[in-house]
């Protein structure tokens, strides 16, 4: 299992996870557009994959202007294996790195991904948009952990 920087011609495959997901899946697979995943790894943010025998099997996308995670997501052929802790954690040792702004990300109520968060040590702290938990992690919690 590697863990790599996001380039562009990663998208391919990073859209494919996105739309195998089983939650948190977009109503409409056109509203993530390959220009979209492009502004925010090379533009906006970072983003990191991870690769398994030339294959990726999950991705995770900071955004630096909006202070979020735009995106953390592993195919489902791959779960249960650590490939999401592995991502979310290289993503947050960089985000912390580049600012102590605090980070947030919103998420679907009663999934796996909110019990992640939850484990992962981000906080509620209200709602997002019309159905999503807000999370958020500071600086100083992420680096008590």
């Amino acid at each position: 299992m590697i863990i790599r920087q996001a380039e562009i011609e990663d998208i391919p495959q990073i859209q494919i996870i996105r739309n195998a997901v089983k939650e948190n899946r977009l109503s409409d697979p056109g509203l993530v557009t390959n220009e979209d995943c492009a502004h925010f790894i090379k533009e906006r943010g970072k983003g990191w994959v991870c690769e398994e025998n030339g294959k990726l099997t999950g991705f995770a996308i900071a955004d630096l202007q909006d202070h979020n995670i735009w995106a953390l997501f592993v195919h489902p052929d791959c779960e249960h294996r650590g490939v999401g802790k592995l991502l979310h954690d290289t993503m947050m040792n960089w985000y912390f790195t580049q600012t102590t702004q605090t980070v947030w990300l919103g998420t679907a109520p009663g999934t796996r991904a909110a019990n992640f968060y939850r484990k992962a040590g981000w906080k509620e702290t209200g709602t997002n948009g019309k159905n999503e938990i807000r999370f958020e992690m500071t600086a100083a919690e992420w680096l008590q952990q």
